[in-house]
């Protein structure tokens, strides 16, 4: 059994079962990769993939288990890689990051900034994406770290930690009825259509959750990933926004009235995670502890070594975030 074989195994499981986009995407040869697969199955004795004349048609069950394991240890060798880098260039390497539009529009630009300032050997990558598809990044390990509000919690392979608190932003026209009311209401809110955040996006179901309980129905008529894309069409009179309060930039958006509207909404928090087992390099550490300055170096280490989710969420319950 070698080490390229689980590569391959776990890159056509990747591919869709494509042997030549695999092919492609490793730089080799089709019928090399389907050679070893072969040989790996005839070793083990099972077959990992079924198939249909020359096609592979899908996953055996034994299949499923050999990829999953194949997977762990593609990634072990990858931290032993890593850790071996952290000893020989502790300030040389690459860090990707994925993360939403919100994020990476307004909380990240000025911590990638002095990041990059004290880190200039390391290759930043960000990827942009919906909170499942970020979260699903960083559990298969195809980047190091998701930030994001929502989704992470629905993969247990992920370490997450609590990085600021945050809330919305109500933004209308001058001239919008609402532009003049001292403290909003949930009601009043209900009267007019809403422009909003995406289903799963910057903390949507907060929002949702809050209308629910005091048996309203929102009018929800446009959504968007993007706040400027929804400050766009408020401006354009579609509906009344409701944004995140870090999206609202007082010299570009002065055509427009900013309403608070923390006590309507409870505050979401946003999070980075990682997969378990990732070995933190300093320059990784840095970058948590640059975004978060509560999650030092040391307490990073204890959130690794908890035992699962619940130990950690105990372990950070007491941390006071900051509030964006």
């Amino acid at each position: 059994m070698k080490l390229q074989q689980l590569r391959y195994i776990c890159e056509v499981a990747r591919n869709g079962l494509n042997v030549s986009a695999t092919a492609q995407v490793l730089y080799t040869s089709q019928p090399g990769i389907s050679k070893q697969i072969r040989l790996l199955e005839d070793e083990l004795g099972v077959e990992i993939f079924a198939r249909s004349g020359k096609h592979l048609s899908h996953i055996t069950a034994a299949g499923e288990q050999v990829i999953s394991v194949a997977e762990e240890i593609l990634h072990k060798c990858e931290k032993i890689k890593q850790i071996a880098n952290e000893f020989s260039n502790e300030r040389e390497g690459v860090l990707t990051v994925a993360t939403t539009h919100t994020q990476a529009r307004y909380a990240l630009p000025p911590v990638i900034s002095r990041f990059m300032q004290e880190y200039p050997d390391v290759s930043l990558h960000m990827n942009q994406g919906t909170p499942a598809q970020i979260a699903e990044m960083a559990a298969d390990g195809s980047v190091d770290f998701a930030i994001a509000t929502e989704g992470l919690e629905a993969f247990p392979e992920l370490i997450s930690m609590p990085c600021y608190r945050w809330n919305r932003s109500v933004v209308v026209p001058h001239d919008h009825p609402l532009a003049a009311v001292e403290k909003l209401s949930l009601e009043q809110l209900a009267d007019y259509p809403i422009v909003t955040y995406v289903f799963g996006f910057t903390g949507r179901s907060k929002l949702d959750e809050a209308f629910s309980l005091k048996g309203l129905t929102p009018k929800v008529v446009f959504t968007a990933a993007d706040a400027d894309v929804i400050k766009t069409y408020v401006r354009l009179g579609l509906g009344v926004g409701i944004v995140a309060g870090m999206s609202i930039d007082a010299r570009q958006d002065d055509d427009l009235v900013v309403l608070d509207a923390s006590h309507l909404f409870e505050s979401s928090v946003t999070k980075i995670a990682f997969r378990r087992g990732t070995f933190l390099r300093g320059y990784m550490s840095a970058f948590i502890e640059q975004f978060a300055p509560h999650l030092t170096t040391r307490i990073q280490q204890q959130v690794i070594q908890c035992r699962d989710q619940k130990e950690r969420d105990a372990l950070l319950a007491d941390i006071q975030l900051p509030t964006y």
